[in-house]
C-alpha cells in the first residue's frame, strides 16, 4: 500500500474555505477508496500566499510515495510554482493527488491535464456574460 502525506489549508483558498476536520475526512475517504495510507495531514499556514508548508513536503518527498492534497486549487497561484512542483513530483517518480476532485499526476499528460483544470478555474471569475 503505497504511503502518502496529506496537505491541507487553514485558510481560504480560490475564494472557498472549507474547514480542516471536513478537508481530512474527505483526503481519508479518497485514500481509502484508492487504497491508499493515509498519513496525518500537513497544515499550510493562514498567511496568504504562504506555502512554506507545502515546500517542506516537497523536500520531504523522498519519504513517502506521494501527497493527498485536499484540492489541486491549493497549489501555488505562481505558474512557475506550479511547473516546479509538477516536474519534481515526476522526475522523483511519485504521485500528487487531489482529493475532492477525484484526481491525480503521475505523469506529462496527467500533470497537464490538472494544469488546464486549474487555469480554467481562475480564469473563470473574468469571464462576462454579453446579452
Amino acid at each position: 500500500m503505497k504511503k502518502v502525506r496529506g496537505y491541507i489549508f487553514s485558510r481560504p483558498f480560490m475564494g472557498e474555505r472549507v474547514p480542516q476536520h471536513i478537508q481530512n475526512l474527505v483526503i481519508r475517504d479518497y485514500c481509502n477508496r484508492n487504497n491508499l495510507q493515509y498519513l496525518l495531514s500537513a497544515t499550510e499556514y493562514a498567511m496568504e500566499n504562504s506555502h512554506l508548508i507545502h515546500e517542506q513536503l516537497m523536500r520531504d518527498l523522498t519519504e513517502v510515495d506521494g501527497i493527498a492534497a485536499y484540492s489541486i486549487f491549493q497549489l501555488p497561484e505562481n505558474e512557475t510554482e506550479r511547473s516546479k512542483i509538477y516536474r519534481q513530483v515526476l522526475n522523483q517518480g511519485k504521485t500528487y493527488h487531489f482529493a475532492v476532485e477525484s484526481l491525480c499526476f503521475n505523469d506529462e499528460d496527467s500533470s497537464a491535464r490538472i494544469e488546464t483544470i486549474w487555469k480554467i478555474k481562475k480564469t473563470l471569475p473574468n469571464c462576462y456574460l454579453f446579452d
